[in-house]
């Protein structure tokens, strides 16, 4: 398969994800904005809030990754994938709004209490079908993210994992309200916007060194594998990086000097070779020098 037919296809099977994850996404946020509304609480409809941006993320995330499916061109000889990447760090825009709304909705709910959440039944119900829903959908996203090795996947199921312990907060703060504490509604809320944070930071983490060009994998240990190879003398100038699925490796071989043009290619590409079986590189390239 060429590359451009393994990254388009790649990328449909990620759009048949997000898609699926898009429909999911809006059946809770519907459930929980009903809930919040039908009990006047700040934490439930916080996290309707939060429901709603993950479905507008996989909206987003349907378009970039088409772009990121894109050939290589002039302005993109490397091509688009990156832009996958650029997509990930979007979903901190959007947590980081609704992490600042939940702070300010809690700190004024605190100033001035209010009665407690009495939550109906059937309320309560709603509440733990979206948690289920919730559980599942990131346990998916993330076994597919992981095989797809698509860092926007990865970052929007860590957004929707959040949903699981937020939801857990929701209904410890309705619980809570049952026996008077409403004070717990806010609190809840102002803990959501904790877990943002800490959502926000993990995707930054994951995304930032591959935006820059953050090594795959030490040098020392792709210049020991290289110089196992019979003929390479030394092995410098490596670098690596990566970008969605593939990953790049980029270095010089020193060879014998009375070696010929053929035994010299002929070495290059048992690197090649090493390098991609061993350690998972997709494109290797390779510079000899007589030495």
């Amino acid at each position: 398969m060429s590359r451009g037919a393994r990254v388009y296809s790649r990328s449909k099977r990620i759009e048949r994800v997000l898609v699926g994850i898009l429909l999911a996404n809006l059946a809770v946020v519907s459930a929980k904005f009903a809930v919040g509304l039908a009990i006047n609480s700040l934490a439930v409809l916080g996290d309707g809030v939060h429901a709603s941006i993950d479905a507008a993320n996989n909206i987003l995330a349907i378009v970039i990754i088409r772009v990121a499916a894109r050939e290589p061109d002039d302005n993109h000889p490397y091509g688009h994938t990156k832009f996958e990447t650029l997509g990930a760090l979007a979903i901190v825009v959007f947590l980081s709004v609704s992490g600042f709304e939940l702070v300010k909705g809690a700190v004024a709910r605190l100033a001035t209490p209010t009665s407690p959440i009495d939550a109906p039944p059937a309320v309560f119900a709603i509440l733990v079908a979206t948690l289920l829903v919730n559980s599942v959908v990131a346990a998916y996203e993330t076994r597919r993210g992981r095989a797809l090795h698509s860092d926007l996947l990865l970052a929007d199921a860590a957004h929707t994992r959040a949903d699981v312990f937020i939801t857990l907060g929701v209904i410890a703060a309705v619980l809570a309200g049952r026996v008077g504490w409403s004070w717990a509604d806010p609190v809840v809320a102002l803990a959501v916007a904790a877990a943002l944070v800490v959502i926000a930071y993990s995707i930054v983490a994951r995304s930032v060194p591959i935006l820059v060009d953050q090594y795959v994998l030490p040098s020392e240990q792709i210049r020991r594998e290289v110089e196992r190879i019979a003929g390479v003398n030394r092995a410098y100038a490596i670098r690596s990086r990566s970008t969605g699925d593939r990953r790049f490796a980029e270095l010089t071989i020193a060879v014998d000097p009375t070696a010929s043009v053929r035994e010299a290619h002929k070495l290059a590409d048992q690197v090649e070779t090493r390098l991609g079986q061993a350690m998972d590189f997709d494109e290797i390239t390779v510079h000899v020098e007589p030495c």
